[in-house]
């Protein structure tokens, strides 16, 4: 167990039986008051998201993510297989487990499998992945001059908007975190 106050982002602790990860740390002092400690956290089995407030003395509880590398390999239904690199171990996962990254899983796409005391928790996706857009209304010549965007749907069948000059059959960088178009990719 450690202080709250020692908490850093991407730490992962334990809360009520849950495990969560850190995405947003905030030491704040009031004035003749004890300080607190503001947490954004990720429940990382259900991806739900919830903020906490500690006082810079309570003590968390500090939980070890071991990372392994693996390779998606294909989805049956509801279920996503996975390879573990080393081992050549497959790894199977439902859609719960890995929630919104199911829109950016391809085939061959090289991943982190994040696993607490030998189970399997979740998958930790790169920052961005590169698709290709499967369906999307024509960019108009006349429309090009300003920066509007439209939807295109993707082969992963997730809908982001991009600029309008991206075509059908375009690949294109999507970031994973919050779904928006990046950049054309070659």
């Amino acid at each position: 167990m450690i202080d709250a106050g020692e908490l850093r982002k991407g730490v992962a602790i334990e809360l009520d039986g849950e495990i969560y990860q850190i995405l947003e740390y905030q030491h704040v002092k009031m004035q003749q008051r004890q300080p607190v400690v503001k947490l954004k956290l990720r429940g990382v089995r259900s991806g739900n998201v919830a903020e906490r407030n500690f006082q810079s003395g309570d003590k968390v509880t500090t939980v070890f993510l071991e990372h392994r590398r693996v390779q998606y390999l294909y989805s049956d239904g509801d279920l996503y297989y996975f390879m573990d690199n080393e081992s050549y171990e497959q790894i199977m996962l439902t859609s719960a487990q890995i929630g919104e990254g199911t829109n950016y899983l391809k085939e061959g796409l090289m991943l982190e499998i994040l696993t607490c005391k030998g189970d399997t928790v979740t998958i930790e996706l790169p920052t961005s992945v590169e698709l290709q857009v499967t369906e999307t209304e024509p960019g108009f010549k006349g429309d090009r001059a300003t920066a509007g965007t439209k939807a295109a749907k993707l082969e992963t069948g997730a809908t982001v908007q991009v600029p309008l000059f991206i075509n059908t059959g375009d690949i294109i960088k999507v970031h994973t975190r919050t779904g928006e178009y990046v950049e054309k990719a070659g």
